[in-house]
């Protein structure tokens, strides 16, 4: 009998289908699937579990140095899956590894591994390599069966080890010195510091920027019935007396001295890879770990491909197959029988090429009615820049008119889309046209109107996670699958907030700067990305995983002796910073702050720190959800706004802290995705 392992329940069930007609049995409150002459076992992802010895576990009474130098223990955390493999091992004589092709994947298999082998070292051990579950991909790799990769799974082990040791080690350190433990720890971790140092970097070049008045000076030009606006050469007159003269002058006519045309052609983009994906999906509205999510589900169902991958290339995708087979959707119809009219199709790619999966693509057909309106959100997103890569350029048409009034020069532009190409296929990136009438040179136009208008420059704007997704693959910044899972969580840390752009808090801002001073090593990409390269060698079988690991205990060594140096000047920083982040703003009777509260008994409630010079205001708060300061104030009554989140739901409220306010009516208005980690440290 072939014992056939999948990753998860739902891959199980696919493949099992796909193979034959299965046959569900539950054991031990495990589904798996019978067939002729296999059977079909899902995991849940990871079935065993790498943590310290217990002796260990309690964080005030263990030693980080110690910690940092302690053996790791691999223990089985899903005794119910344990058992069924356990039975079933004994009964087989060949184990097929039908997990995701990856290392997390191959780690996982490693672990199934350890267990049936446990019980039968005889089993011929075989792996199945896919990168979408399609019937025709499932059965080639099941006919084509290769060799289980012991060095893949080493190299996330490697990950997983570091990760541990670093994570525990200076978390407990930085909570037990904020005294911020319990469910609001603060966490500090190997790729989710650095990224929230470059938040927070940002954040002070922001602060620090001194902003400049300058004034923009436009002529309100008309030709005929058609207006259109003319800036002054100089986009920024940063002359007060300048812009004064210019002010003053009687602007009655312009003329066209000069009128340049050029056609720029637009590429069409590039084949989706993590990264890539990651940040379309953050344009339309998408936070990373949740369109991974639904990315993932999409594989799972048949739907889409493989979506951790760093390949821009495509290699042997039928793409007239893809086509013909994506016609028979009503909304793509139309769009992929004109590409299929064209007699070569030549792809788009990227700079990355790899061979352990294709690019996302589609795989199969979906419909809306198939798919949750976000499932069909990506899986058109996925779908249309599948098309796009395949479609002609676009073709820009830009006009440049210099135009001249009372010796001062001004420019008007236009912009036009003279052939739509791939953007016909892909809307989600949209060029902005501008009209200009028909213009000659030599010919006059009426000035309708001057405006002189007084600006300031602005400092660069904050992060958003689509460019954060983009800065961190480039400075080799955790890999195509952590990288969403790391930004949730900074998220969930409330280390930093926001939607469109991340914000990052006074807590933030304490925990890199300590961090800086004293163990500059964990917020600098350096020694992350330079790990991500010890990994690969480990992956190519060139070093070791113990050998990796035991270089990084001893880095931590380092650090966690540098930090411990200086545990008091920390924890006052710390402490200190955690405490106005309590801060919601001033209260409305004596001036003094407004605070979050928590009582011995666990309530809270909001309370003035004029308590102690007789100022009595407070307001109850809610007993469940995370509590957030939005920084603003109340539009009703002027007193500070918070977001509470509610814990297992997929909503938030925006509420004035007093109960009888009636901006309260608006509670349960708002809602936004609340995904959680399921990463113990990272």
């Amino acid at each position: 009998m072939k014992l056939i392992i999948a990753e998860k329940p739902i891959a199980a069930k696919r493949i099992a289908a796909i193979l034959g007609k299965p046959k569900p049995v539950k054991k031990n409150g495990v589904e798996y699937y019978k067939l002729e002459d296999s059977v079909v076992v899902p995991l849940k992802g990871h079935v065993v579990k790498v943590d310290f010895p217990k002796q260990l576990n309690n964080w005030y009474k263990t030693d980080l140095i110690e910690l940092a130098s302690s053996p790791l223990e691999y223990s089985v955390s899903l005794k119910s899956i344990e058992k069924v493999l356990k039975s079933l091992a004994r009964k087989a004589d060949e184990v097929i590894i039908a997990t995701d092709y990856d290392r997390e994947g191959e780690s996982i298999g490693k672990e199934a591994l350890s267990i049936v082998l446990g019980v039968n070292p005889s089993l011929e051990v075989k792996r199945a390599r896919f990168s979408s579950l399609t019937p025709e991909e499932v059965r080639k790799s099941f006919q084509n069966l290769s060799e289980f990769d012991e060095n893949l799974a080493d190299a996330a082990d490697t990950r997983r080890e570091i990760d541990l040791l670093w994570g525990a080690a200076l978390t407990r350190f930085i909570s037990l010195s904020s005294r911020r433990t319990g469910k609001q720890f603060l966490s500090v971790g190997r790729v989710q510091t650095p990224t929230l140092a470059l938040i927070v970097e940002r954040e002070k070049e922001i602060k620090a920027f001194k902003p400049k008045d300058y004034w923009e000076v436009k002529l309100k030009c008309v030709k005929g019935r058609e207006e259109f606006t003319a800036v002054h050469e100089k986009e920024k007159v940063f002359n007060e007396e300048e812009a004064k003269k210019i002010k003053a002058k009687q602007f009655k006519e312009a003329i066209v001295v000069r009128i340049n045309k050029t056609k720029q052609k637009l590429s069409p983009p590039t084949p989706f890879n993590t990264t890539e994906f990651l940040r379309a999906a953050a344009s339309i509205g998408f936070q990373p770990l949740k369109a991974m999510s639904i990315a993932e589900s999409l594989y799972m169902k048949g739907f889409i491909s493989y979506p951790r991958t760093d390949n821009t290339y495509y290699s042997s995708i039928d793409f007239r197959k893809t086509l013909k087979m994506l016609s028979s959707i009503n909304v793509f119809s139309g769009l992929c029988k004109k590409l299929l009219e064209k007699k070569k199709l030549t792809p788009t790619h990227g700079k990355k090429k790899a061979t352990d999966h294709p690019p996302i693509h589609p795989v199969s057909k979906a419909t809306p009615s198939d798919l949750s309106k976000e499932e069909w959100k990506v899986y058109e997103l996925v779908v249309r820049r599948f098309m796009a890569t395949l479609a002609e350029p676009s073709e820009l048409l830009s006009v440049k008119a210099v135009l001249e009034a009372e010796g001062e020069k001004f420019i008007a532009r236009g912009k036009t889309v003279i052939v739509q190409g791939w953007k016909e296929y892909y809307p989600y990136s949209k060029t902005e046209e501008e009209k200009l009438p028909e213009l000659s040179e030599g010919e006059k136009v009426r000035v309708k109107k001057l405006e002189v208008e007084k600006k300031q420059t602005k400092p660069k704007k904050r992060y958003s996670l689509s460019e954060l997704v983009r800065l961190m693959d480039k400075l080799g910044l955790g890999t195509k699958s952590t990288r969403a899972e790391i930004l949730q969580k900074l998220l969930d840390r409330r280390y930093v907030s926001g939607k469109k752009t991340l914000t990052p808090s006074e807590t933030a801002f304490a925990v890199v700067d300590v961090l800086e001073k004293h163990a500059s090593e964990i917020t600098k990409p350096e020694m992350t990305s330079k790990l991500e390269e010890e990994m690969d060698l480990v992956e190519k079988g060139k070093k070791k995983k113990e050998e990796v690991v035991n270089e990084s205990r001893d880095l931590l060594k380092k650090v966690l002796a540098k930090v411990n140096a200086a545990k008091e000047s920390i924890s006052n920083q710390l402490r200190e910073a955690v405490r106005s982040d309590k801060v919601l703003g001033k209260c409305l009777e004596c001036g003094n702050n407004l605070m979050i509260i928590r009582t011995k008994k666990g309530t809270r409630f909001v309370g003035c720190t004029g308590y102690s010079k007789g100022c009595r205001v407070s307001f109850p708060l809610p007993a469940k959800g995370i509590v957030i300061p939005l920084n603003k104030k109340c539009p009703e009554c002027g007193l500070p706004m918070v977001r509470v989140r509610m814990p297992g739901r997929k909503r938030y409220f925006e509420m004035c802290i007093d109960p009888n306010c009636v901006s309260k009516k608006d509670w349960g208005k708002k809602s936004e995705n609340s995904n959680r980690s399921s990463e113990k440290h990272s």
